[in-house]
């Protein structure tokens, strides 16, 4: 069947956590928007909320505080500081073929959505970036209460695009992750999510691989 609708992932896909003022810890970054793992230093309470942080807001915070304290940011009020960083729409960076990849599949007719794993309101950096007229639905694991692989979050973006499974594509950076959208028929893209200078053509190329944009 003809691709009729792309899925995007957002972190390590679309855009990374990338600014200057965090460069210094760039170890740390890394463990806090793998797609999977879990962060160094964490109690095995803590260990275990961890894999739970993307599906409620306040946990999503609490987990990360915890980790950046773990850390070594463990002055008064330096770790929540940091965390806002990370959710603040100014510390995120678009691929350089984000926008040309979004617009591309947008004016192909196709319907776009944004599906992540993720416990704040991405949607601030959709508007940032001026492509959040070229996203029609954006789904969310804390909001939906259910994270990918499960089939279910999959299943609901679709649903919500009016598209059968077995006509989307899904692109993102985890096989792990996003690999799950295999099991409700759709197909899967996977990028590396490196940082944006070193990946500029990704996204489009997953495009043209699959037919959406011509050879």
């Amino acid at each position: 069947m003809a691709i009729r609708a792309v899925l995007f992932d957002f972190s390590g896909t679309l855009f990374r956590l990338e600014h200057e003022a965090l460069e210094e810890h760039g170890d740390l970054m890394r463990a806090l928007t793998a797609p999977v793992g879990v962060a160094d230093g964490l109690s095995p309470e803590m260990a275990d909320a961890w894999h739970r942080r993307d599906l409620d807001r306040d946990l999503h915070r609490d987990v990360h505080v915890n980790a950046l304290q773990a850390a070594g940011l463990d002055k008064d009020g330096e770790a929540l500081a940091f965390y806002e960083r990370l959710i603040s729409a100014a510390y995120w960076r678009a691929y350089p073929d984000t926008v040309q990849a979004l617009r591309t599949a947008s004016e192909a007719g196709l319907l776009v959505a944004v599906v992540s794993n993720i416990g704040w309101d991405i949607r601030v950096v959709l508007t940032k970036f001026g492509v959040a007229h070229l996203v029609d639905e954006v789904v969310l694991s804390y909001e939906e209460g259910v994270i990918k692989p499960d089939p279910k979050i999959f299943l609901t973006a679709c649903e919500r695009l009016g598209i059968d499974p077995r006509d989307v594509l899904m692109v993102g950076d985890s096989e792990e992750a996003d690999g799950g959208a295999r099991a409700v028929g759709a197909k899967v893209a996977i990028v590396e999510a490196l940082v944006t200078a070193e990946r500029p053509t990704a996204l489009v190329d997953s495009l043209r691989s699959h037919g959406i944009i011509p050879v």
